[in-house]
């Protein structure tokens, strides 16, 4: 082998790699895109399954203003609405409680991509821990399960960006 044909041979390496990190990156940015979930979101969740039977199809609304970091969720969140065997009630300014948010987006590039977030609620009297497992079906909504600390609940979660 000689020195001209080591030399071409290197540069094209270089000149082939240079290329497909600028065709992997375009593809990332621009076809792939981390999705858009900065901003205001209306959630609803439903519990089917419980310890405490009163909270059986209890349903519960939330505001959340979500902001992202990379693939990092951030953000907060205030009860607004209760459904529940104690009836049905908005909560307004002083009355509603208040949540803080972290998550992380999966990207998947063959299904849709999904969200996982942890919500901390300072609730009337105590804290409570709940998850969330979203699947992003679009810019404007998402939908999954949630599991709550709260008398071992679980049910099904509805995000949205309009109000309900």
């Amino acid at each position: 082998m000689n020195f001209n044909s080591f030399c071409s041979d290197t540069l094209a390496t270089m000149i082939g790699g240079i290329f497909l990190t600028l065709l992997f990156f375009w593809l990332r940015e621009k076809i792939f895109p981390l999705p858009k979930v900065t901003g205001r979101w209306h959630f609803e969740i439903c519990t089917v399954h419980t310890a405490y039977k009163p909270y059986e199809n209890m349903v519960l609304r939330y505001v959340a203003m979500l902001w992202r970091e990379g693939n990092r969720i951030e953000g907060t969140v205030e009860k607004i609405y209760e459904n529940s065997s104690t009836g049905e009630r908005d909560f307004v300014g002083k009355n509603r409680t208040r949540g803080e948010a972290t998550g992380y987006i999966e990207k998947n590039y063959f299904a849709k991509d999904r969200i996982f977030l942890h919500i901390v609620e300072n609730g009337h009297g105590r804290e409570s821990t709940n998850f969330y497992e979203l699947i992003l079906d679009s810019n404007e909504e998402m939908s999954g399960t949630f599991s709550s600390m709260v008398a071992n609940q679980d049910g099904s979660a509805k995000w949205r960006r309009k109000e309900f």
